[in-house]
């Protein structure tokens, strides 16, 4: 018979959490000790990484959410909190990534891109922050970008348009919400080793990518995903609307 959980285990939903960095941040906070749910738009995406943390499926669940439905936020939402009673954390990772000139980009392909990235943020932070608001109580951790400082190299307009958005939105919200015991931070990752990275920066142009890194190597998931359940804990309330950034040096200020 499996051991009963602790009662003040906390809940964490991530966007996006499938795969990718998003596999990465739900393995990080279920090692230190948060209940995830494993959102991503195919409702099937998350089961084997459901499987991997708990079989029993009590502290690991998945949750279908099209980051561009506020209502798939609210109905998440909702069954957290009929299920556990409330929810402590959100990490607004889902992410939508294009590469095309500037001036051949289709405005509904931007709008598109800014829904899903920008748009998604705000819904998601937006809902959750008035269940944080009133529990007194909560954390949001963005995933913006590189592109979203320095304008994007290997990435396009749409796609750095939008993490710049979300670094507004954290300080917004972060100014908004921090009065009630919410923070809202930040992460800006530069190229990590993840799939959708080695989408955009194929084999053929991996060295000369690499060569632009003062480093001289991708970034490691892992860790980034590490510091989002550092700025997930409750021993984080004093860092509030910070970018942290992670990106060999490529962007320094």
């Amino acid at each position: 018979m499996a051991a009963p959980l602790p009662e003040n285990i906390q809940t964490a939903v991530v966007t996006g959490g499938a795969r990718g960095l998003g596999a990465e941040i739900v393995r990080a906070l279920h090692r230190e000790g948060f209940r995830v749910v494993i959102t991503d738009i195919e409702a099937d995406a998350g089961a084997s990484l459901t499987s991997e943390l708990d079989l029993a499926g009590e502290t690991a669940l998945t949750a279908t959410l099209d980051v561009t439905r506020p209502a798939d936020f609210q109905e998440v939402l909702d069954k957290c909190v009929e299920r556990w009673g409330s929810v402590e954390v959100l990490v607004n990772n889902a992410a939508r990534t294009a590469v095309k000139p500037v001036l051949d980009i289709d405005p509904a392909d931007f709008n598109a891109i800014l829904a899903t990235n920008a748009g998604g943020t705000f819904a998601g932070s937006q809902i959750f922050g008035r269940h944080f608001k009133e529990r007194g109580y909560g954390r949001i951790v963005n995933l913006a970008s590189l592109a979203g400082q320095n304008g994007g190299t290997a990435t396009g307009a749409h796609y750095a348009a939008s993490k710049g958005a979300i670094l507004t939105l954290t300080k917004v919200f972060a100014r908004d919400l921090a009065p009630f015991g919410v923070t809202c931070n930040a992460i800006a990752p530069g190229p990590m080793d993840t799939p959708m990275v080695r989408s955009v920066i194929t084999p053929d142009k991996m060295a000369a990518a690499l060569a632009n890194i003062p480093v001289g190597q991708l970034g490691d998931p892992v860790f980034v995903a590490e510091l989002v359940a550092l700025l997930a804990g409750p021993k984080a309330s004093f860092v509030n609307g910070a970018c942290w950034d992670v990106n060999g040096g490529i962007y320094m200020r």
